[in-house]
């Protein structure tokens, strides 16, 4: 059912949806690997989709961890606001600042990004980058997978510490960019 929501979202909009299968549980592992998940105390979570990394987010989290997911599609925010209650939801990855005010959180320990950067132009790709960089706290990391390395000089012009995993063992094979906020 799940791959079948996650297929039919991407023929309708390729451009925001990225892939025409949820991620993989390696690829799930590896974006998660990188969270101290006993001190994370907020944590968000671009592009949520089906809900793959939501799932083992919701199970690694500390009671006290509070978590903002994002998503824009409508249909699958309400499907994990029914799956994971305890979490916040919201559906613009360019108002995370807004969010985090409506949520009290200062900033974000870290970000875990499952969206299709390469979809999107560049100013859009710029709008979010700059909203990530105001809402992640100094030393905070930001993780997202994509599946090219077109998003690492970008990346390395924001973040003074950056570092990658290639997870093959997903369809498409992807990278994971761990992205540490070093100012």
């Amino acid at each position: 059912m799940e791959k079948l929501m996650f297929l039919t979202k991407f023929l309708r909009s390729p451009r925001n949806i990225g892939s025409v299968t949820p991620s993989s549980r390696f690829l799930a592992k590896a974006m998660v690997k990188p969270v101290d998940w006993d001190s994370a105390k907020h944590v968000a979570e671009l592009g949520a989709g089906t809900g793959v990394f939501t799932k083992h987010i919701d199970q690694l989290r500390s009671p006290d961890c509070k978590v903002v997911v994002f998503e824009q599609d409508r249909s699958m925010r309400k499907r994990l606001e029914h799956l994971y209650p305890e979490l916040y939801y919201h559906h613009d990855a360019c108002d995370i600042t807004s969010a985090m005010k409506q949520y009290g959180i200062n900033q974000f320990d870290y970000i875990l990004s499952g969206l299709p950067f390469t979809n999107f132009p560049q100013e859009l790709r710029d709008e979010i980058m700059d909203e990530v960089e105001r809402a992640l706290k100094p030393g905070g990391t930001f993780v997202a997978f994509q599946f090219s390395l077109q998003m690492k000089k970008q990346l390395a012009e924001r973040f003074g510490d950056i570092s990658l995993e290639f997870v093959p063992m997903n369809v498409l094979p992807a990278f994971v960019y761990h992205c540490k906020k070093t100012k």
